[in-house]
């Protein structure tokens, strides 16, 4: 690489980057960092005009036009749809006289999911590419750039550029060589099973549950499923961030990485769950319900995923942020990183404060929480 000569770029998004290039950098692991699944965001208007997610795609290139490294990257003029909550640090920096948004947003649009933020030939790229994304801070007056779910294995590539790193805490399932889910309840203690056995029955009593994906996925079906994400956006979000045409596409360009669980009554369908297919992970994402029906949430958002992943030899079930209820039903706290590049001194230092003692607290209700499983103790 020393002998390389690179130039980094901007791009408009990454509908116009070559997919080819970007899944060779992307992997085939995480579905969220795929060409599909990001240029789906853009083509479907979920990004863009209006929704105060510009895409600006950052790519490090040699002179021969070879990409070597990329970061899917937003300009971003709020902090929605981040699940990484740093509307406190905004608020005091403006109460101080400065300007926080816009802000360089490193991520997958709308999705708290752990995966690879630099797309690398090689991690001597990961230098060069971060110092593009501090450059174009400055020069664009950004306060700063914030890079969300970072796969465990790059964090220590944001620790040495001198990136400040956040932690949080979300709730997954792990798949111990499971050979189906009775083997898995074997494991838990004794009340808990009986619970998670009661629950189950009581869910499956009242609809039929199928699996739906690649060419299952129509249009009638993403149809109800719409119904199911507004139902649940407008109750959490107040608007749902994907619009009914990402559905569409995302069928289209990665049908066979999705996974919709759809509980029916008399044929119609009332309830679902929608699910990504990774290389060693099932994503759960979202959610809704037309009918109110006992512990139908858990059986299809959680206990048909771990179905699924045992099923599919899947390591792990990520169910998504936040949730405390995942706890009783198998899904241990893990913690997840973010990294932070502050523009201003001041700034930085301040939240560099805020993230010491908050990294206490994160500790502290991670080893609560860890006692409170469900699993056998001894």
């Amino acid at each position: 690489m020393a002998d390389i000569e690179l130039n980094a770029r901007i791009h408009g998004g990454v509908a116009g980057i070559d997919a080819g290039e970007w899944d060779r950098l992307a992997g085939d692991d995480n579905p969220f960092m795929s060409h599909a699944f990001l240029s789906a965001m853009e083509d479907s208007g979920s990004v863009g005009p209006g929704t105060g997610w510009q895409a600006a795609p950052i790519t490090v290139a040699d002179q021969a036009g070879t990409m070597h490294a990329a970061l899917p990257a937003y300009l971003k003029m709020h902090s929605q749809g981040e699940y990484v909550f740093d509307q406190g640090w905004a608020d005091a920096y403006q109460r101080a006289g400065g300007r926080y948004y816009p802000k360089l947003q490193i991520a997958a649009p709308f999705t708290p999911a752990t995966g690879p933020r630099l797309l690398l030939e090689d991690e001597a790229f990961a230098a060069p590419l971060l110092r593009a994304a501090e450059q174009v801070c400055h020069e664009h007056g950004l306060s700063g750039a914030h890079a969300t779910f970072i796969a465990p294995e790059q964090v220590p590539l944001f620790e040495d550029a001198g990136w400040l790193m956040r932690s949080d805490l979300q709730f997954h399932w792990e798949n111990r060589d499971y050979a189906d889910f009775d083997a898995f309840l074997d494991t838990l203690a004794s009340r808990k099973r009986k619970n998670l056995r009661k629950e189950r029955a009581k869910a499956q009593e009242a609809v039929e549950i199928r699996h739906l994906t690649g060419a299952d996925l129509t249009e009638e079906v993403w149809d109800a499923f719409w119904e199911f994400y507004q139902d649940t956006g407008m109750r959490k979000w107040g608007t749902p961030y994907l619009t009914r045409e990402a559905f569409t596409l995302l069928g289209e360009r990665m049908g066979e990485k999705i996974l919709l669980i759809f509980a029916y009554i008399d044929g119609q369908p009332v309830a679902g769950a929608m699910n990504v297919i990774g290389g060693t992970t099932l994503f759960g994402r979202y959610w809704g319900c037309l009918a109110d029906i006992p512990f139908l949430h858990f059986e299809l958002c959680y206990y048909q995923a771990i179905d699924a992943a045992i099923a599919r030899g899947l390591a792990r079930v990520e169910a998504g942020a936040q949730g405390g209820h995942k706890l009783a039903r198998g899904y241990a706290p893990v913690q997840t990183r973010s990294a932070h590049y502050i523009a201003d001194p001041g700034l930085r230092d301040a939240v560099a404060e805020f993230l010491e003692r908050e990294a206490q607290g994160i500790a502290v209700e991670q080893n609560f929480l860890e006692e409170r499983t469900p699993f056998r103790k001894g």
